[in-house]
């Protein structure tokens, strides 16, 4: 488990080459922002978030499955991963932040993603947003 990484993993790569690629710019991890989101769009008042389909229990998907070993450390494990990114959301969404959330599995398909990522941030920020 030491060789998981938290930032600069291959999906969140992927996301951030696309997205540089259509001309967005964007800030990493910041550190004030609930969750500290992969990217940051401060003039959009938006972030993204890539999630790994195993830590962030993905249910869609056959990947988010709980392991049938060790279940008595797994499943506490992911259940607070759950309960974080849920209130971690709430917070942002209350601060006023716009947020996608991509799944791993969500990644494989380009040309949908671009779509889904470019009609996210195209969307105008809201009007009552306080910063």
């Amino acid at each position: 488990m030491s060789r998981i990484r938290s930032k600069d993993t291959a999906p969140e790569l992927l996301v951030r080459r696309l997205t540089h690629k259509m001309g967005f710019r964007y800030r990493l991890h910041v550190k004030h922002l609930p969750g500290k989101p992969d990217l940051v769009f401060a003039g959009r008042s938006a972030v993204i978030f890539v999630h790994g389909c195993f830590w962030h229990s993905h249910g869609a998907c056959r990947e988010g499955r709980t392991p049938s070993s060790n279940q008595h450390y797994w499943l506490p494990k992911l259940e607070r991963n759950v309960r974080r990114d849920r209130a971690n959301l709430r917070e942002l969404k209350r601060l006023g932040w716009r947020v996608l959330v991509l799944w791993e599995c969500q990644l494989k398909d380009t040309a949908k993603l671009e779509r889904r990522i470019r009609k996210f941030l195209e969307r105008p920020a809201r009007p009552d947003s306080s910063r």
